[in-house]
């Protein structure tokens, strides 16, 4: 009978056991980090996770008004930064998008072409700076906050999940078998992530970082930074995320992706290949 078999058996018995074709290596830890059973920080750690007040490396606007900034996580380093957009502001943004949401895509990084996954159930659309002054003002604070440059980043794009909304494990850069996926753009590869949490989620839909063990919970008006790449330009690896499903409500966020071009003096080189 099936049940006094053994999984090695079943495998090999088309139709009986087979693992799905999307099977992921990281997928129970991934699960778990999406259920909230993530990995609890050592006293070590906790110790190097902090709040401060964010100047921007002493930029003029910020001086006068710095931003709330936590760790969320110290290497590779993540932090969030408290009231970076308001309620007026995100309604102005959802009322934009709305009518401009579509299914979201992702590039396929053999043709170069978009195309829908089944392992990215949500909607998007982009906003451009002359849809609406507000969207100048966000973008404009981003380059405040991080000390990068807008003018090589990607345009604003605004994300709808609903119930069961995810994307699964991913990197945001493109790797070493992946050159041409933003080839088109002429501005480099990802070198970093803003991502604006616009809503929040009674269940469900946090950020979480396999490979760290770490997750992050939406919280409305909140935003979060990272890098995706290390200094010498390349990938950081331990960057790999994903949007755990929505269970409860749905989730609205906004992403602007910081492309290497033009970060030159912004964020230059560092003096060994790891840094």
């Amino acid at each position: 009978m099936v049940s006094n078999q053994t999984e090695a058996e079943l495998t090999t018995q088309e139709g009986i056991y087979e693992r799905p074709t999307d099977y992921l290596p990281e997928r129970d830890i991934y699960e778990s980090l999406c259920r909230g059973e993530g990995v609890k920080l050592t006293p070590r750690r906790q110790k190097r996770l902090f709040c401060r007040y964010h100047h921007g490396n002493r930029t003029p606007q910020l001086l006068i008004a710095p931003f709330k900034e936590e760790d969320e996580w110290d290497s590779p380093h993540i932090v969030r930064y408290y009231d970076v957009m308001s309620d007026e502001e995100i309604n102005r943004i959802k009322e934009i998008a709305k009518p401009k949401l579509a299914r979201a895509t992702v590039r396929d990084p053999k043709t170069g072409i978009l195309t829908v996954a089944s392992y990215r159930v949500s909607k998007s659309s982009w906003l451009e700076e002359d849809d609406d002054p507000v969207v100048a003002r966000v973008n404009r604070r981003m380059q405040h906050i991080t000390g990068l440059t807008v003018k090589t980043a990607e345009l604003l794009q605004v994300a709808n999940y609903g119930m069961g909304g995810q994307y699964e494990p991913h990197f945001d850069f493109s790797r070493n078998d992946e050159q041409d996926v933003f080839k088109h753009l002429g501005t480099g590869n990802r070198v970093a992530t803003f991502l604006n949490y616009m809503s929040d989620v009674e269940a469900g839909g946090a950020t979480v970082f396999p490979d760290l063990g770490a997750a992050i919970w939406p919280k409305k008006g909140t935003a979060v930074f990272w890098y995706n790449l290390l200094r010498s330009g390349e990938g950081d690896y331990r960057t790999r995320h994903a949007a755990c499903p929505v269970l409860v409500g749905c989730k609205w966020v906004s992403n602007k992706w910081f492309h290497e071009r033009g970060q030159e003096f912004l964020r230059p080189c560092g003096s060994t290949e790891v840094d």
